[in-house]
């Protein structure tokens, strides 16, 4: 595949010392993860932020209040128009961290989860249904085993059941 993964972090100097922060090399491996067999060619940007911008871009595009673990902007070109670009994603580092520490996940895992969340709604996937959730989660589930790493939703799915 030809990948292209611009990262980009915009966090205070604090946070960009933080070594729980995947490496660009990280991220692209879990965007490639996402994309094997279902894209050839893609170019896009994760944008790592502090909340103060996830909250504003989450306001902006979302109309939600507060700022959010993932958001997803597909390439909005021509259907006629063929680019590798994709699109992009940005992550809220500090909602990542609370979430990974509340759901008892590894930080990274929690990262990793989030990347594959956010490149399959730039392929087109979404979980506004049921239906929908059900295959995406089940994708992510998937791809993320092929990375080695556990079944983000399986606490979910154990107290549901209960």
């Amino acid at each position: 595949m030809n990948l292209v993964v611009d990262v980009q972090y915009a966090l205070d100097d604090a946070a960009e010392e933080d070594p729980s922060l995947p490496t660009p090399a990280q991220f692209e491996a879990w965007v490639a993860a996402a994309l094997a067999g279902r894209r050839d060619a893609a170019e896009l940007s994760v944008r790592v932020v502090e909340e103060a911008e996830g909250a504003e871009l989450n306001h902006t595009y979302r109309h939600r209040a507060g700022p959010t673990n993932v958001l997803s902007f597909p390439c909005d070109s021509p259907a006629d128009f063929e680019i590798p670009l994709l699109g992009d994603i940005v992550i809220c580092a500090p909602v990542v961290a609370r979430e990974a520490r509340a759901q008892n996940k590894t930080i990274l895992a929690h990262w990793a989860h989030l990347t594959v969340h956010g490149s399959l709604h730039l392929l087109g996937y979404d979980h506004e249904t049921p239906v929908e959730a059900e295959a995406m989660e089940a994708l992510e589930t998937d791809i993320l085993a092929g990375l080695g790493i556990a079944d983000p939703y399986a606490a979910e799915r154990a107290a549901a059941e209960a």
